[in-house]
């Protein structure tokens, strides 16, 4: 499995992703969305961003891990906020999903949304490819 990022020149270079991952292996990986919830499935740090986030990406790693595969192996994620604001919010996302990525930038999307399940602000997704 390889992924190959690109930044073209011809675009803004992003601190926090990749503008273009181009994908080879044998084997595609679909992670629905985690949401910020413990094992038993009940909600974690409620309107509380930073812990939502850390739980999400947790649990991203975790799913990850179940299908056999490993962070460095995401070629994108999208990215859920209730009521996203780039300047309060951003900073916030990213101190969590570099603890799961270390310094490895899937392409990604944030979507700012008006409403997740009741009391949940952020949800992550993911696309993974392995070889085997």
């Amino acid at each position: 499995m390889t992924l190959e990022c690109i930044n073209p020149r011809d675009l803004p270079t992003p601190t926090t992703y990749t503008q273009v991952v181009v994908a080879s292996g044998t084997k595609l990986i679909f992670v629905a969305g985690q949401e910020p919830e413990d094992i038993d499935g009940k909600l974690v740090g409620p309107g509380d961003l930073a812990v939502q986030a850390r739980q999400v990406f947790a649990n991203l790693g975790r799913a990850l891990a179940a299908a056999g595969a490993f962070p460095e192996q995401v070629a994108k994620i999208t990215i859920y906020v209730v009521d996203y604001e780039r300047d309060r919010h951003l900073a916030i996302i990213e101190e969590a999903r570099v603890v799961l990525f270390g310094g490895h930038k899937p392409a990604d999307v944030l979507v700012g949304v008006t409403a997740l399940s009741p009391g949940y602000l952020i949800e992550v997704d993911a696309f993974a490819v392995v070889d085997g």
